[in-house]
């Protein structure tokens, strides 16, 4: 049985005359995506592997002074959350500037926000 696969392409709209691209990532379908360091601002598409324009959010402003943004697809649209991922969260999927999609397994946030420890799980086949 074959998987469903979204593309998950990420701009920031706010460079140059039409934006410049941020991450674009080929994973599992998913409603939640995690962006590690994002920019103030994001539009994100989300398409099916044939190309199908299935979701979108555009200029997502950032909601709080964070290193991750957790990105919700509901229907046709996407929304944006700046926020420290929780224990809920492990498992969830991230993607990195650039496009690399991996898995969290691993989150620490000091209470007042002055650092945190991470880890990630990249896996790719052929």
């Amino acid at each position: 049985m074959a998987k469903n696969i979204q593309l998950w392409d990420l701009w920031y709209p706010k460079a140059g005359a039409t934006g410049v691209p941020f991450a674009r990532g080929r994973l599992d379908a998913t409603e939640v995506l995690f962006v590690h360091a994002p920019p103030e601002y994001l539009t994100v598409e989300v398409r099916s592997d044939k190309g199908s324009l299935l979701a979108k959010g555009k200029d997502l402003k950032q909601t709080g002074d964070f290193p991750m943004a957790q990105l919700r697809r509901a229907g046709k649209r996407v929304t944006r959350n700046d926020r420290f991922p929780t224990e809920a969260d492990i498992g969830s999927l991230v993607i990195l500037p650039g496009g690399e999609v991996g898995t969290l397994r691993g989150w620490w946030n000091a209470a007042d926000g002055s650092e945190w420890r991470w880890q990630v799980e990249l896996y790719n086949h052929r």
